[in-house]
């Protein structure tokens, strides 16, 4: 049987997922120890560590909203230099209260990455911070707050800024049509889902 993502590409084109994603069972969710799974559309519990799971009701919808949006922090940041020829993007990664980091799986293993934290280029005039707030959304259906800096990595396109942050709401079950599931795994399988070279040096500023 044909799998499709729920949601349409950004040309309204329907999304075959030619290998879909496995959700785990709901009681994972609450295991610290334990990587926890969720496709389009899945089942989740109502909330984890005293956050509801809840759409994000009052999303941004211009580059001017976003730039505004709330959850961005005032710190003072390294200066950020993009070699030549890479674009310029922005990332996030999501630490939960219980210790458990959410990453993404992109939709047919786009890029040849298994999993990977949300990320993408930033468009018009939107703030890093704010971007990396913007792809958490449509990424992973988080809603997240900026805590600081984790690192900048020179990916195959971009070079992108990855901030660390914390989830104040949002679905993961909602997630846009770019992934396939979204994962809550415990830092030290990370290294299991990371498989990515690109994604090597974040590895190692999480988890040494």
């Amino acid at each position: 049987m044909l799998v499709y993502h729920p949601l349409p590409d950004e040309h309204g084109k329907p999304v075959l997922l030619k290998s879909p994603s496995k959700a785990t069972p709901l009681a994972c969710w609450n295991q610290v120890d334990a990587v926890a799974t969720v496709t389009p559309g899945g089942q989740m519990p109502s909330s984890l560590n005293g956050i509801k799971f809840d759409d994000w009701h009052d999303v941004p919808t211009s580059h001017e909203a976003w730039n505004n949006v709330e959850g961005q922090c005032c710190f003072e940041e390294p200066a950020f230099c993009p070699p030549q020829g890479k674009m310029p993007a922005a990332g996030v990664v999501v630490e939960e209260a219980d210790g458990r980091f959410w990453l993404v799986a992109p939709s047919n293993g786009f890029g040849g990455y298994l999993a990977t934290f949300p990320k993408g280029r930033i468009e018009g005039k939107v703030s890093r911070q704010a971007s990396a707030i913007r792809e958490a959304y449509e990424e992973a259906g988080l809603k997240v707050r900026i805590t600081g800096f984790l690192a900048d990595s020179d990916r195959t396109q971009s070079y992108t800024r990855y901030y660390l942050a914390q989830r104040v709401g949002g679905n993961p079950a909602l997630m846009g049509w770019e992934s396939q599931a979204v994962h809550l795994v415990p830092r030290l399988a990370l290294r299991f889902f990371l498989t990515h070279t690109k994604d090597q040096p974040l590895l190692k500023a999480i988890i040494g």
